[in-house]
């Protein structure tokens, strides 16, 4: 007898609005370690549903994570054009402003969790990491001309970097010092003039 097919109900109306104002606290407060029946009750709502919405607890804070990520990529993919998207140092100012730090500081505190506890959750952090690096490898490509595994490379370098200066400034909050570390790797390591386009 084969088991009953599992139904997502992720995509509804009633979940995308739970997700909505669970996301608004993310971005608020930070993940804090949060159970999911004290998020439940911050929603309105029960822990039975978020898990009858999102299959899991695990479920629930997998979608809030890959929904930061979301925002976090159309936010830079704005931010391309024509002329070859934005510099290293543009791509910084927007990441690293007063609105976007939230998100990185919940992913940070999300990735820890995922990583102390990995079991069933690669698939996850294969979303969290690798669909980024395809969309930034993507722009390199188009734009700069690169070859796919040059525009991987340097997408995974320049991601790498980001990430760790963020988790620099919002342990040590030294503006200056930070700022100072992204002029300089934007000055050794350039990426090269956008292709010419006709």
């Amino acid at each position: 007898m084969s088991d009953a097919p599992t139904i997502d109900r992720s995509q509804t109306e009633g979940a995308q609005r739970l997700l909505d104002k669970a996301l608004q606290h993310v971005r608020e407060h930070g993940y804090e370690e949060m159970s999911l029946r004290a998020m439940a009750q911050l929603l309105g709502t029960s822990h039975r549903m978020l898990i009858y919405y999102f299959g899991s607890s695990d479920g629930f804070w997998r979608a809030i994570l890959l929904r930061l990520r979301q925002i976090q990529t159309e936010g830079l993919l704005a931010l391309m054009d024509a002329e070859g998207g934005p510099t290293f140092e543009q791509a910084w100012a927007y990441l690293s402003s007063p609105e976007q730090r939230p998100f990185f500081r919940s992913l940070f505190q999300i990735y820890g969790r995922v990583l102390s506890e990995p079991q069933g959750q690669e698939a996850l952090l294969y979303e969290l990491a690798d669909q980024w690096l395809i969309h930034a490898a993507a722009q390199l490509v188009e734009h700069l001309g690169m070859t796919p595994a040059e525009g991987r490379v340097q997408a995974r370098l320049r991601m790498a970097v980001i990430r760790g200066l963020m988790l620099d400034l919002l342990s040590t909050h030294d503006e200056v010092g930070v700022q100072e570390a992204v002029a300089l790797f934007a000055k050794v390591l350039p990426l090269p003039k956008p292709v010419s386009r006709r």
